[in-house]
């Protein structure tokens, strides 16, 4: 495994290991650029709903329905590309999941009607669905036991950067462009998709796995090994789907929220959107640090507690300063976890089914969460925004106990 002791994201002084050194950061930037680019995409979606919904004449369901095909998507690209890379290798199997997720956004700009969108969008996330998890284990095998939760972290703020930069952008870009325009420029991932395949190399950890065993499917069956990983293995599905259905359901809805409750215009609504995201990023930084520190479950048990608590605060504020901190400390714990999932589940499986693991479970996690939008849809046309996103407590709730009573605690374990 690469020795990289001490070694900070930036301004690392020069030692003997120098070259796992850049190995490592390479590993890391290639992971976070590439989730940058899957969060920025489906940002730019929620704030194109309307526009799109308009232009082809959707429904809200429709509309909803693009979403939920894209996170659907995933988990079908979650399994393919997750035992492709546990297989052949990370690197590789990651810069065809970039492909494929690039040219079919793209493909987007040219749709004509809800059927030809949806289908784009779903092939997209299937893509999509390959991302997430092969970086969290490459970069999970690249950095050493110490500091491997804050690496995963920093994976975490590339999907932040990708939304921050959707949230800015889009209300200056989509007026000149339009949403198809938007979508064209989801084909610029594929050029990073060859420098990641040009730079990077796979980890010792993996290389060393790879010289012993040539299983195929052991992937997925070491899900479901035994009694003790089969309940681990529940539980992570769990605090998975949790995560993204609350981080889907406020996201994707808060930008129409603020608009359609305070009147806020585009670039209002955009701005308040990433002061959240902006509380999100601080949030992720941090978890990493703290389950460094202090082990994976208290980080989480105090994030969970904490996204309870403020997502019933956050429904009941109305004034704009009060949105705007309520907004950021919210983001802080419902999307500060994100970063600790890499580091919790490559310490929970074994090398043979490490990116499986990450992108089985994370994807199975975003499919639940397609419903989401749908679900705070349909609650708040029946009883308003603010109760549907105070009654995510209660999956935060849910949360809490899947944890203490199905995941343990094995931080700064060798990765085997």
């Amino acid at each position: 495994m690469s020795q990289i002791e001490g070694v900070d994201l930036v301004g690392a002084d020069a030692r003997p290991s120098r070259d796992a050194d850049t190995e490592a950061r390479r590993a890391l930037w290639g992971s976070a650029l590439g989730y940058a680019m899957d969060g920025f995409d489906l940002l730019i979606l929620g704030f194109m709903l309307t526009a799109i919904s308009r232009d082809l004449h959707l429904t809200q369901p429709q509309a909803a329905s693009l979403v939920t095909g894209t996170l659907v998507g995933a988990v079908v690209g979650g399994f393919i590309f997750g035992m492709l890379s546990d297989r052949l290798g990370r690197v590789r199997v990651l810069t065809w999941s970039i492909v494929l997720f690039a040219v079919f956004t793209g493909l987007c700009a040219l749709a004509q009607g809800y059927w030809d969108l949806l289908t784009y969008r779903a092939i997209a996330g299937i893509g999509l669905g390959g991302e997430f998890g092969i970086g969290m284990a490459l970069v999970a095998e690249a950095w050493p036991a110490e500091k491997r939760a804050r690496a995963t972290s920093y994976v975490g703020l590339g999907w932040q950067f990708g939304v921050l930069t959707a949230a800015l952008v889009t209300p200056i870009l989509l007026p000149l462009i339009g949403w198809r325009g938007m979508f064209a420029i989801g084909v610029f991932p594929a050029l990073l998709a060859y420098v990641i395949r040009s730079r990077l190399h796979e980890p010792d950890v993996f290389m060393a796995h790879k010289a012993k065993t040539a299983d195929a499917g052991s992937s997925l069956r070491a899900l479901v090994a035994n009694r003790e990983t089969t309940r681990i293995s529940i539980g992570m599905i769990i605090l998975c789907s949790v995560q993204n259905f609350g981080y889907y359901g406020i996201m994707i809805w808060l930008p129409n929220y603020l608009s359609t409750r305070f009147g806020y215009g585009l670039t209002q609504s955009a701005l308040w959107t990433a002061v959240t995201i902006a509380g999100m990023a601080l949030g992720i930084f941090l978890f990493g640090h703290a389950a460094d520190r202090f082990g994976r479950r208290p980080a989480f048990l105090t994030y969970m507690a904490g996204a309870a608590i403020m997502v019933v605060v956050y429904s009941q504020l109305t004034g704009a300063t009060a949105l705007l901190i309520g907004g950021a400390v919210m983001g802080f714990f419902v999307n500060g976890m994100l970063g600790g999932y890499g580091a919790l589940m490559s310490e929970l499986y074994p090398t043979a089914a490490r990116a499986t693991a990450q992108n089985v479970f994370f994807n199975i996690g975003r499919a639940v969460a397609g419903f989401g939008p749908l679900v705070v849809g349909i609650v708040s046309a029946a009883y308003g925004f603010p109760t549907a996103i105070a009654g995510l407590a209660l999956l935060y709730i849910l949360d809490i106990v899947a944890l203490l009573a199905l995941i343990p605690e094995r931080r700064g374990v060798d990765l085997a």
